[in-house]
Order: C-alpha cells, then structure tokens, then sequence
C-alpha cells in the first residue's frame, strides 16, 4: 500500500501525540541491544544492497536510510543501541480514536505429524493452490467484495474463493494438496490460528511448515464465539482449554470452528534451521520476544514500537511489559491502529503464555526523523 494512502488511513482511526524518549516508562531499562539485533533483520530485508530478501512494499524514505546507519553496526551495547534509537527516532503515542490498545500472543506449535495418512493422520494441511490470488492491501478485483483479501482466478474472470466450510467440504478437488497430515482437527485449526508449526514426523525428523496464502475470507475469534455462547469464561480461557475443548467436542468444534471463514494454506520451509525462528510477514525468522505482528495496512514492516502493558505467566500471575519491539509480521486478526501480536517464541511453554495475553496496552511508535 502506499505510504500516503497508509498515513491516511491512520489518521482516520488514531491520532499520533508526540512525547520524549522520558516520557516512555522504564526506557532506560530495557535490552535494546537485543532490539537492535532484531531491528537490523529488517534493515536487512529492507535494504536491497544488503540482502536478497525484499519486502512486499517499498519502505520509508527516512527508515531505509536509518537502517543503512544500522547497518554499519553488526551489534551495538546496550548503552549505544539505546542511543542509536533515540538518535534517529521519535516516539509517537498511539491513541486510537475508539477504544485502547490491545495485545494478544501467538507462538509456533509443535504436533505430531505424517507425510502419508493413516488411520492416526488424517487432518491435512493444505498447500498453496494454483488458482488463488492474494488481493493487494487496500485494491479490488472485479467482482469481488472490497471486504474479501483473495480470489478464485477463473476462465471466466475472478470470483471468491471458497471459505473454510466449502474447502473442508472438497471444493478445492484436485487442487487441495497436503503437506503433512495431524491427528486432530483442533491441532490443524491452531496452526492457521498461529501461521506456522514445527511437525514431529514418524521417523523421528523434525518439519517446519509456514505461511503460504489464504482464503481471503474474514477471520473469526472462535474463543470470543465460546465465551458469547457461555461454555467458557474469559478470565479462565487458556490455550490448553480451547484445545482440550476441541478434541473433547468433535461434533461441535467442527461447527465451531467453521465460524471462521478465514483458511491458510501452508508451504514446507526446508530452509529454516533448527534455532531459526518462523517465518514471518517480511519474508525472515522472527525473533522471541522483539518481532511484532502490526495491522500491515497502516504500520510498514520494520518500524519500532515501544509497549507499556502486563505479560503474563498465569491466569493470575502477570510481570510488567516495558519493551521494544520491531514489526516484523502481520495477521488477519491484526486489525487497527494500537493492535498488536506478541511473537513468545517455539513450543509448549510458549504456547501457554501467549495463549494467556490478551490485555489492553499502551503503543507508542518510533516514527523516523525526517533527514536533514
């Protein structure tokens, strides 16, 4: 999208307040060297010079020429990375125009899987197909709804792709083609939810599957679905519960879970190495604890943000949020000006707590000084 038409759409719905770096709660304390390391992978994808990987839009001016500073560094001290930002950045409040700011959690699950079905994996995951076309942010296709992200490319023009209910129904045909097969419905709802999974194989192995595409269609929270009907409580809902309540209702969740429209096709990514990371939106391994997942149509890849919140450990255990981070993904759930996803990491432990956070947050951005 472009940048102006972005800035306008951001106007629309928060205004931005300008503040001082002593103005950001506990500045001075965090790690901002880890956050220059994460904050130069996007420098790297960012500037063509410096990598083959390039972003899906092209950057800010004034950000591209910072991370060429960047750049010049392979790490800095905390004290100097500290500097750097304060240097070359200006810190924005984040104040939308209803509501406040909210972030969630996500993480990279890890199944039990199969490359061939068996009476025990019979749940695929879908690569990408042929005849899907992901709709550019902020544009339309004749004959699709402005509301609709992707299209179904026909010999007779575009029309919409198929949602999850259809898909799961075989209106794909020959075109659906697994990557791997799960045990569970719910274990394969949960990767699309999260974008990507580590898949423990039969023979011992270990596969990453990642993002690839998908349907287009609006994404549904089937946990707020839950918790409207009264089968769960808010406060009480973890990860493990929604799971537990997936496989415990097999009739039900797959109804349930067909509330969602949303499908995500996915792609084997052979390229990762074991201590990488997913994949994420600006085409790298995102960092535990730094990468961000930011609303794509308002906020370029790359951009740093500052939050103020809670980061729990338990349903009534909690430490305070004081940090950095760097957007470096996005996702159909990330909708809004002060929206954001939390990146915890790979496994089980980090499953549980991103499956805990969902709390109100204060956002700033670090907005690039204009160069001189």
């Amino acid at each position: 999208m472009p940048e102006a038409e972005a800035a306008s759409r951001l106007a629309a719905q928060a205004r931005l307040e300008a503040l001082s770096f002593k103005d950001l709660d506990s500045w001075a304390e965090d790690d901002h060297a880890a956050a220059f390391k994460a904050f130069l992978r996007s420098c790297r994808a960012l500037d063509s010079s410096a990598a083959e990987l390039r972003p899906a839009q092209s950057p800010n001016r004034e950000l591209l020429a910072i991370c060429r500073k960047a750049l010049e560094h392979e790490n800095l001290p905390r004290t100097e990375a500290r500097r750097f930002f304060e240097t070359h950045f200006q810190p924005f409040a984040v104040v939308p125009h209803s509501g406040r700011g909210f972030l969630t959690g996500y993480y990279e699950p890890e199944f039990l899987g199969s490359r061939t079905p068996d009476s025990h994996y019979k749940v695929p995951l879908l690569a990408r197909p042929d005849d899907l076309v992901t709709v550019p942010q902020g544009q339309t296709l004749p004959g699709i709804d402005k509301g609709l992200q992707a299209a179904r490319r026909t010999a007779k023009g575009y029309e919409p792709y198929p949602d999850r209910a259809a898909i799961e129904d075989g209106a794909l045909g020959p075109l659906a083609k697994p990557v791997v097969y799960l045990r569970e419905p719910g274990e394969a709802f949960i990767i699309h939810v999260q974008g990507s999974s580590r898949i423990r194989l039969t023979d011992g192995s270990v596969m990453r599957v990642a993002y690839a595409g998908r349907n287009g269609h609006p994404y549904t929270s089937i946990g707020r679905v839950l918790v409207q009907r009264g089968e769960m409580d808010l406060e009480t809902m973890t990860l493990a519960k929604l799971m537990g309540w997936l496989k415990d209702n097999l009739g039900p969740a797959r109804e349930l879970m067909r509330q969602n429209q949303s499908y995500i096709f996915f792609r084997e990514a052979d390229e990762l190495a074991p201590e990488d990371g997913p994949i994420g939106g600006a085409g790298f391994p995102l960092v535990p604890g730094r990468s961000l997942a930011v609303d794509r149509g308002l906020w370029g890849y790359g951009l740093p943000f500052w939050l103020e919140g809670d980061l729990p450990f338990t349903l009534d255990r909690s430490e305070p949020l004081r940090r950095l981070m760097i957007a470096q993904d996005t996702g159909s759930a990330i909708v809004g000006p002060a929206r954001g996803d939390f990146f915890f990491g790979s496994g089980e432990e980090a499953g549980i707590r991103a499956g805990l956070l969902r709390h109100t947050t204060r956002f700033v951005v670090l907005k690039p000084k204009a160069r001189r």
